[in-house]
């Protein structure tokens, strides 16, 4: 009798661990469905935003329910019409193709815009990815303009293109590590084009950037000052950091993301080795995260308290599954695998009740001003959904 009911204790603590095991299957299986409709949400949202010349959505504030929008003319405005191309490729989805078109179609007139750097970003990011899916001679056309429009701020004393042209009183040339990210526009167009000079051109900044925006730590500054008679350096300091000695934590995305896209086109060893450097100095820092998404600032004296940045951590991510094409090293696929399941939450995707066109919360653009301070940001999309695709061609070698 004893030896029944130990037999039926058995077979019940089976049957419940059974169960719990089937309920945990069932759990995860209707949280990974959750999800994916969450973010079919998100993506519709994107899809649904009316069409403005001048409102390209930039960001979005939660506590007052405001989308901050922007013209052409803004850094940021590429990177709308881009996040359309790439989930048109992600989904298949022609609606997404059409409104990209509409979207890109008022990139148009930047062109001509010789008052900024950021022609990689406005135009690569929006008439870039539309040639690479259409190969419409016309968007090629628009992009040939632009990179020249952009060889226009190179100075070949200092052998940089210009950043900015605001605090000119102070500045006499600045130079930011973000600006790596303009070249990949350079690059295409001499590809394209056959005219070597915006190759030249590239090279020599991506030089020029190599010799004097890296510390011993491979750590980078955000902003270099150059004379422009001499090309020396006058001063190192930031714009967007916690102090000028501090490690901006998506300045130290550019330069992988810029270092790596520069070996692409060139295959220049240095190029790799400073990528490399560049993310083991991320990596291994004791400041980053467990779930990989970086504090908006390594250095801010504030963490553990301090604001994340997602879309420093969907640029890395994305830099980092290329630069595991050239460099056999499984933490970097391991870190971009990390943050996409990180990313893939509730905690990082908008909830479906936000009508705004944005798919994560929690990026940091500009903590010294304040200014759009853990909240959704249209860059961390975009890297978000690139970093996406790469995922997928990973899965497929």
């Amino acid at each position: 009798m004893i030896k029944t009911q130990h037999l039926t204790t058995v077979l019940l603590l089976i049957s419940m661990t059974i169960a719990c095991k089937s309920n945990d299957k069932d759990n995860t299986v209707s949280k990974a469905i959750s999800i994916d409709s969450l973010l079919h949400v998100r993506y519709q949202k994107l899809l649904d935003y009316p069409l403005d010349s001048l409102a390209f959505p930039r960001s979005y504030t939660p506590s007052t329910n405001t989308i901050h929008k922007v013209p052409s003319k803004d850094w940021t405005s590429g990177f709308f019409p881009g996040n359309l191309w790439q989930l048109f490729q992600l989904t298949g989805n022609e609606a997404f193709r059409t409104r990209a078109m509409a979207w890109t179609a008022f990139m148009e007139k930047e062109k001509f815009n010789n008052k900024t750097h950021d022609m990689g970003f406005k135009i690569f990011c929006s008439y870039g990815e539309g040639y690479r899916i259409t190969h419409n001679e016309d968007y090629k056309e628009i992009i040939l303009q632009s990179a020249k429009t952009l060889a226009t701020r190179f100075n070949e004393n200092v052998g940089s293109l210009r950043s900015w042209d605001f605090n000119s009183d102070i500045w006499e040339f600045p130079v930011i590590i973000d600006n790596m990210m303009n070249l990949e526009l350079l690059f295409e167009a001499t590809r394209m084009s056959g005219d070597s000079t915006y190759h030249k051109i590239a090279v020599k900044h991506a030089n020029t950037t190599l010799k004097n925006h890296f510390r011993e730590d491979n750590s980078s500054y955000h902003v270099v000052i150059y004379d422009t008679i001499t090309g020396a350096t006058k001063d190192k300091v930031t714009h967007q950091g916690y102090n000028a000695a501090s490690a901006w934590a998506r300045g130290q995305g550019w330069g992988i993301y810029g270092f790596t896209m520069c070996y692409r086109y060139t295959k220049d060893p240095t190029y790799l080795k400073q990528a490399q450097a560049n993310a083991e100095f991320y990596l291994n820092h004791p400041n980053l995260p467990e779930d990989g998404i970086p504090f908006w600032d390594f250095n801010d004296p504030d963490i553990p308290a301090s604001p994340r940045d997602v879309s420093a951590a969907t640029v890395v991510a994305s830099a980092l599954f290329e630069l595991s094409d050239y460099v056999n090293n499984p933490d970097y696929i391991a870190y971009s695998n990390k943050v996409l399941k990180t990313l893939r939450s509730e905690e990082y995707i908008l909830d479906t009740t936000v009508d705004a066109p944005f798919i994560l919360d929690h990026s940091t653009g500009n903590w010294p001003k304040k200014d759009e301070m853990d909240e959704p940001i249209v860059y961390g999309d975009y890297y978000y959904l690139e970093a996406l695709s790469r995922a997928e061609k990973q899965k497929i070698k």
